[in-house]
C-alpha cells in the first residue's frame, strides 16, 4: 500500500476526534555553508522525461551505468541508452509505465527493466534491440539483481524469481509471506556472496537465496512490528542490505537497525532508527538517513552512535552514500549533500532539478535520478 495511502487513513481516523489535526512538519531550511568544499564535478546531465510525476510517489528508477554505456528509463516508458560521454545512441518506448529499472550487465551487454503490469524486457544496451521479454504475476518496483547468468527480481506480490539471461526463461520461483498492508516499495535484490542472493521482504524478513536455482540458505527477520493495528505492525525492509568486509547490516520501517557477523552468524548490536532507504558503509561506520530526515553514523563494530545531524530533517531524504571519503545524501529539492564523516559536517552541495530518490555510486561517479525525470552524473573533483 503506498506511504501516500498509509497518510490519508492516519488522517481519517485522527480525524475521528474533533479539534486534533495531524502534524505536518516543514522541511529545515537549509543553512549556508561557511567554507564549502569542491567535491563532485558535473559530468553529464540529460532529462528523460516524466515532469507530472508525484513527489510521493516512492518508486526510485536508477541509471544503469558501466564505463562504456549508460542507459535510463523514465516513468513514461522511455528507455535510452548513451555512450560514456553522453551521446544519444538509441531510444526506444516500451509502451507502458516503467517501475523497475535499470539494470545493466556490462559483460552481456544486457539492460533490464521492468514495468507496472509485471512485464519484464531485456534489451541489447549497445543497440537497444529487444532480447526477450517475460510475464511476471506482479509488478516489480526496484532493478533486478543480475548475477551467475540469472536475472533475480523481488515482485510486489511477495514472489521472488529467477530468469535466464540469455532467454529469461523463469528458473525458479520463492513464495514469501505477504503481509495485509505494507509500505510501497520493496528492496533491490543484492549480493551476499558470488553464488547467492540477498532478498528483503515486505515481512521484514532478509532471504538468502542460490541464484542459479532458487534454493533457500537462510532465513533472519529484521523488522519486529508492534501495535494493535495492522497499519502499526508493518516492519517492511525496503531499503536494500548492505553486505561488506563479510558484515552484514540491515534496517527496517518499524525502526530496526541490525548488524550481522557472517563468519560466526551472530548479532553485532540491534539499535533502534527506522528507515526506507539503504545504508552505506566505510571502514569504521554505517550511516543511516531516517524516516524523519536524521543522518546518523554508527560505529560499524558495536553500533555505538558516532554523530548525528538533524541539519536536513523533514527533507525526505535519500539513501546515504560513500563517494570517495565523503558521505553523499539527496533531498526533496534536487540537493545532495556532502558530509564529513568523521564530524558529521555539511561541507559541500550540488544541485540538480526535481525530488531526489535514490544515489548510487560506480567508482568515482555518482549517479542521481530524479522524481521529475532529471539524470544527472557527477565526478570526485581532483
Amino acid at each position: 500500500m503506498n506511504v501516500a495511502v498509509l497518510a490519508l487513513m492516519t488522517t481519517a481516523v485522527v480525524g475521528c476526534n474533533r479539534g486534533i489535526k495531524p502534524v505536518v512538519h516543514d522541511p529545515v531550511k537549509l543553512v549556508q555553508i561557511a567554507q564549502p568544499v569542491s567535491v563532485l564535478q558535473p559530468v553529464f546531465s540529460v532529462d528523460v522525461g516524466n515532469k507530472k510525476a508525484s513527489k510521493k510517489d516512492p518508486l526510485a528508477l536508477q541509471v544503469g551505468y558501466s564505463n562504456a554505456q549508460i542507459v535510463t528509463a523514465s516513468r513514461g516508458g522511455e528507455v535510452t541508452g548513451f555512450d560514456s560521454t553522453g551521446q544519444r545512441l538509441w531510444s526506444m518506448n516500451v509502451g507502458n509505465q516503467i517501475t523497475g529499472g535499470v539494470a545493466l550487465d556490462p559483460l552481456s551487454q544486457t539492460a533490464i527493466v521492468s514495468t507496472r503490469n509485471g512485464l519484464v524486457m531485456a534489451f541489447d544496451s549497445a543497440t537497444g534491440a529487444k532480447r526477450w521479454e517475460h510475464q511476471l504475476s506482479g509488478s516489480v518496483l526496484t532493478p533486478a539483481l543480475i548475477s551467475n547468468n540469472r536475472v533475480v527480481l523481488s515482485a510486489n506480490d511477495g514472489f521472488l524469481h529467477g530468469l535466464s539471461l540469455q532467454t529469461g526463461q523463469s528458473i525458479w520461483q520463492f513464495a514469501t509471506q505477504v503481509p495485509a498492508i505494507s509500505v510501497r516499495g520493496s528492496a533491490a535484490p543484492t549480493l551476499l556472496d558470488d553464488k547467492t542472493a540477498l532478498l528483503a521482504t515486505a515481512d521484514g524478513r532478509l532471504h538468502a537465496i542460490t541464484t542459479d536455482s532458487g534454493l533457500p540458505q537462510w532465513s533472519r527477520r529484521v523488522g519486529v512490528g508492534t501495535g494493535s493495528s495492522e497499519v502499526e505492525r508493518m516492519s517492511d525492509v525496503d531499503g536494500m542490505p548492505i553486505v561488506d568486509n563479510n558484515q552484514l547490516y540491515a534496517i527496517s520501517y518499524s525502526g530496526q537497525l541490525l548488524g550481522i557477523d557472517l563468519t560466526s552468524r551472530q548479532v553485532m548490536f540491534v539499535n533502534e532508527l527506522a528507515s526506507l532507504k539503504a545504508l552505506a558503509v566505510n571502514n569504521k561506520q554505517v550511516i543511516a538517513t531516517s524516516l524523519e530526515g536524521k543522518v546518523v553514523a554508527y560505529d560499524r563494530i558495536n553500533g555505538n552512535v558516532l554523530w548525528e545531524s538533524e541539519a536536513l530533517a523533514y527533507r525526505d531524504l535519500t539513501n546515504p552514500v560513500m563517494i570517495g571519503n565523503y558521505i553523499a545524501v539527496g533531498d526533496l529539492e534536487g540537493v545532495v549533500h556532502l558530509f564529513n564523516p568523521a564530524t558529521g559536517d555539511i561541507i559541500s552541495r550540488v544541485q540538480t532539478k526535481g525530488a531526489l530518490t535514490n544515489l548510487q555510486v560506480q567508482g568515482s561517479r555518482l549517479m542521481t535520478q530524479s522524481v521529475s525525470g532529471q539524470v544527472a552524473i557527477w565526478q570526485l573533483a581532483r
